[in-house]
């Protein structure tokens, strides 16, 4: 008589062997799953260093001088178009420098796109940062918007990084927030005392 197979056998009575076989197969689909997602996300993680790059130094550049101008300035209006003409400038320089850094070193990446990535990355978090004080009067509103909104890309970015990276999420962000939030504070100060050495008013 011709014993049933794992799949015609019950589940509460299912053997052992049937039980590695299923863990097996379980196994093999889990992997060939990641395999997949891995294809699916392997030109982004390629170029997820130009990425970093651009939105690490949009971050903490533009949070810093955001800071030293709201200060400065005390002018919403002023500040936003600022900072918009900084950011415009900053994010093709740092196109155009990712661009001949990854032409310079090789290594397989193709540099038009390193550079898209870089200067794409950028260009979103100076919109992030810059909108509020393009809409709203009230500087200091503007620089807590501004903030929160850098503080929101970092948490989605940091939290993306590191679920394909695979590495601590908690302790990403924190490096990521304290240095642009570092810096920012810094460039408060240094607003501050150029407004009154200087004596700018406006």
């Amino acid at each position: 008589m011709k014993s049933p197979s794992c799949l015609e056998t019950p589940a509460r009575s299912l053997p052992n062997n049937c039980l590695a076989e299923a863990s097996k197969i379980r196994d093999e689909e889990e992997g060939h799953e990641k395999e997949l997602i891995n294809m699916i996300d392997e030109e982004r993680l390629k170029y997820i260093g130009s990425v970093v790059l651009g939105l690490n130094d949009a971050l903490v550049e533009l949070t810093g001088t955001l800071a030293g101008l709201t200060f400065a300035l005390q002018n919403a209006k002023l500040t936003g178009m600022a900072g918009l003409i900084t950011g415009i400038a900053a994010s093709l320089s740092m196109a155009a420098s990712e661009y001949l850094s990854t032409k310079s070193e090789g290594g397989g990446k193709n540099p038009l796109k390193a550079s898209i990535y870089t200067g794409g990355a950028y260009v979103i978090a100076v919109t992030v940062l810059i909108t509020p004080y393009l809409f709203l009067q009230n500087y200091l509103m503007c620089l807590g918007l501004a903030l929160a909104g850098g503080i929101i890309l970092i948490f989605f970015f940091t939290y993306y990084f590191s679920v394909v990276r695979e590495i601590s999420f908690r302790s990403r962000f924190l490096e990521m927030a304290g240095i642009s939030l570092g810096v920012a504070a810094l460039s408060f100060v240094i607003g501050l005392l150029v407004r009154q050495f200087l004596g700018v008013e406006i």
